[in-house]
């Protein structure tokens, strides 16, 4: 017995081969695999295809229906047979995303022209969903039949599906144009694709239009498409030139409104009638949102919103009173809500090498003809052969009618008749195939008369198609004349072909303004000490003891006077600003409300000030650390009640003055703790609209005590002590003249000894 001894030097043996595996670096195999999955995502998914404007799911539908011969004159199948044929046929996907396609085919809001006829619950325009498949019923539509009308004359190739048992058409022939008139819309791996629906019959007349003159550029097709046709109408409001532009570049948007009228309620109110609203949007959602517009009170000139709707919209919009401008409440509504929105125009689409690119309007209804024109090309060739096996037949049959007594004889006598027909007669084995498949009862039409018609009838039909196949002149006149057929159908008389969306210029919504909602009435605002604010009509005496009456231990802070259409101003030690509106501050019966309530105010920063937005257009704001800039007032207002940070006072320090500037001021006095007053020119002072500032004044102990800006001509004033009510002017400012960020020196004589200006 003998024991074989491995070598440890030599190398491991390496495993067989698996077949069809080879091996490849693991980031480009990666890459590869994934841009098989990008394109068939891209070919077989998302984007429609140019010439029948629909996408696989979509075709595999009307297909599965079409073979279960749901035809608009027969009747209903339940759903779930259509999709379970579709799911096990043809498109081996989730049932539930097949049957929503299938739905969406079947809305009249969805589509413009739908190609699925639905009975039973198939969602409606407020957002319900559809009812389930096994409960619901449908049809072909006639659009439909339009759209595949063709498929049994060869018109488009067939492929098998994905299993090879079946086969499924490439495309749809039918001469109806989809793709516009319907639109689509998907999202595929690195593009997607937007198109909204038109009006069939402006793009038959755009389609005659090329075939008249295929050199007709986009401002000549424009002549017959005005825009989009939504299912749900509205107005598309945006300017010839901005549709034309968007129509030539395949790429923009539409501004669609809803359509709204007036309803007179007598006594001089009214109510806003809204009959159409914007294409994809959902009515009780958008409901709901006007709902939270009137809660939050964005829009206070609004009153109130109520959907009376039934088998047509009629959502009710109703103003605060009679008083109410209707087009201002209507374009801040088209401001604030979906009642105006943007549909966008991706017309990307897989042209006729199932190659995705952005086509043009002129070019994708080019494309579409091209395709229309191969379809007529293949459907006459396909009666050619028709005619051609018909006319073989009938030649044999003449035959057999010439001579049907010795026809009669070679069967009953001859073992195999076939061969001594063909030999006697000179027919075709088919000819002769034909003649002995027939019936006895079928000799009593053979009549020689009667074959001779029609084979004549035949063979002239066939000389028609054969010119018709061998100039173009005659098929663009066969084009055109079977375009008119369908336009007749789809005209613009027809309750289906009338155009639903009104193409009308308007301006863009206007930014109202907050002023013009409210009634301006004078208000006395307050703010205690505990920081209880409230705002008491009319303008009264803010020195008076006795209106102004606060809880037990609180006493006044800030009391200026302000209109209801003014915005407050409430400015933190932390140098983050606040916005308060006046007309929604608490009433002056009682104490007020909590300013903290209102606005998110950190519970230990403190208020620095209280004032109207109105009061300057610029202020001077600076931190005890001697820091400080120029803000501009529009850059105090928050939109938020989170406010605004605009000043960011360094470590440890804190805001403590916030001046209003006199436009004429030239020149900024500042005085420390220290008692040491600095004066420079404002130039020397930045306009900020957030941040730390620059040094104003340079400390060694204490910080800055106060801070203004003077007219230098008039020189610098100030209160003077006491209760006199006096101002004292000191009109030579030179010997405190510096630079910024001095020290400064001792303040004139008689300057008040708590350092204010």
């Amino acid at each position: 017995m003998t024991t074989d001894v491995l070598d440890p030097d030599a190398p491991a043996p390496q495993p067989d081969p698996i077949p069809g595996q080879t091996d490849a670096p693991f980031d480009s195999a990666l890459s590869e695999r994934y841009l098989v999955y990008a394109m068939s995502t891209i070919t077989a998914r998302s984007l429609p295809d140019v010439r029948d404007g629909l996408k696989p799911v979509h075709r595999r539908l009307l297909w599965a229906m079409r073979l279960l011969k749901l035809d608009p004159a027969q009747g209903y199948k339940k759903c779930a047979r259509v999709v379970g044929d579709v799911i096990g046929k043809y498109h081996p996907h989730g049932d539930q995303s097949v049957y929503d396609a299938m739905v969406r085919l079947a809305q009249d809001f969805a589509l413009r022209y739908p190609l699925v006829d639905g009975q039973g619950n198939f969602g409606n325009i407020d957002g319900d969903n559809a009812a389930a498949y096994r409960y619901t019923e449908a049809r072909l539509t006639q659009v439909a039949i339009d759209l595949m009308d063709g498929l049994d004359e060869n018109a488009t190739d067939l492929k098998p599906t994905y299993n090879g048992e079946e086969e499924e058409p490439e495309l749809f022939p039918g001469l109806f144009p989809n793709l516009l008139a319907n639109g689509a819309s998907g999202i595929a791996v690195g593009m997607a694709t937007s198109i909204p629906p038109h009006n069939a019959a402006e793009l038959i007349e755009a389609a005659l239009l090329l075939i008249d003159d295929p050199s007709a550029d986009d401002a000549a097709i424009m002549t017959k498409v005005s825009g989009p046709d939504f299912p749900t109408g509205g107005l598309v409001v945006d300017s010839a030139a901005s549709i034309a532009e968007t129509y030539a570049t395949g790429r923009g948007s539409f501004r669609v409104r809803a359509r709204w009228h007036i309803e007179d309620q007598g006594r001089g109110t009214w109510n806003a009638i809204v009959t159409q609203i914007p294409y994809g949007i959902q009515k009780g959602k958008l409901i709901e949102a006007i709902a939270a517009i009137i809660n939050d009170k964005k829009l206070p000139i609004l009153a109130d919103v109520r959907d009376e709707s039934d088998s047509e919209i009629r959502v009710v919009i109703e103003p605060r009173s009679r008083t109410v401008d209707a087009d201002m409440l209507m374009e801040s509504l088209f401001r604030l809500s979906d009642l105006e929105i943007r549909v966008p125009l991706n017309l990307n689409v897989l042209d006729a090498r199932r190659t995705p690119r952005v086509m043009s309007l002129r070019e994708a209804l080019s494309a579409w003809l091209d395709h229309q024109f191969i379809v007529l090309q293949r459907k006459s060739q396909h009666r050619l052969d028709k005619i051609a096996d018909r006319v073989e037949l009938l030649d044999g049959y003449i035959i057999a009618f010439l001579n049907l007594d010795r026809v009669i004889e070679i069967i009953r006598t001859e073992d195999e008749p076939k061969p001594v027909m063909i030999a006697e007669f000179e027919l075709n084995d088919r000819q002769a195939e034909a003649i002995l498949n027939m019936r006895l009862r079928s000799l009593r039409r053979l009549e020689e008369m009667q074959l001779r018609k029609e084979r004549d009838t035949l063979q002239e039909e066939r000389a028609g198609l054969e010119a018709l196949l061998g100039s173009d002149a005659r098929q663009r006149t066969r084009m055109k004349k079977d375009l008119g057929k369908l336009l007749v159908r789809y005209g613009e008389n027809t309750p289906l072909g009338k155009r639903r969306t009104t193409v009308a210029e308007a301006a863009p919504a206007r930014d109202i303004p907050l002023e013009a909602m409210i009634d301006r009435e004078p208000i006395t605002v307050i703010l205690s000490q505990r920081g209880w604010i409230r705002a008491m009509k009319g303008h009264i005496d803010t020195a008076g003891t006795e209106a102004l009456k606060f809880k037990e231990g609180d006493g006044p802070a800030f009391a200026f006077h302000a209109q209801t259409t003014d915005k407050i101003l409430l400015a933190a030690e932390t140098g983050r600003f606040y916005t308060l509106a006046a007309d929604k501050l608490p009433g002056g019966r009682g104490f007020g409300e909590p300013v903290r309530l209102m606005i998110d105010l950190d519970g230990e920063a403190g208020i620095l000030d209280l004032f109207p937005a109105s009061r300057a257009e610029r202020y001077l704001v600076a931190a005890n650390d001697g820091r400080g800039f120029i803000v501009k007032t529009a850059d105090l207002i928050a939109e938020t009640r989170k406010g605004k940070t605009v000043v960011t006072p360094r470590m440890g320090a804190r805001l403590v003055r916030l001046k209003p500037l006199d436009p004429l001021a030239d020149y900024i006095a500042v005085i420390g703790d220290n008692r040491r007053l600095l004066v420079f020119p404002i130039a020397e002072l930045p306009e900020m609209a957030r941040g730390q500032g620059v040094q104003l004044q340079r400390y060694r102990d204490g910080g800055l005590a106060d801070v203004t800006g003077f007219v230098m001509a008039q020189g610098l004033s100030w209160a003077m002590g006491g209760d006199s009510g006096r101002t004292r002017n000191e009109p030579d400012m030179g010997p405190w003249r510096a630079a910024r960020g001095a020290a400064g020196r001792m303040p004139p004589n008689g300057f008040p000894r708590d350092n204010r200006f």
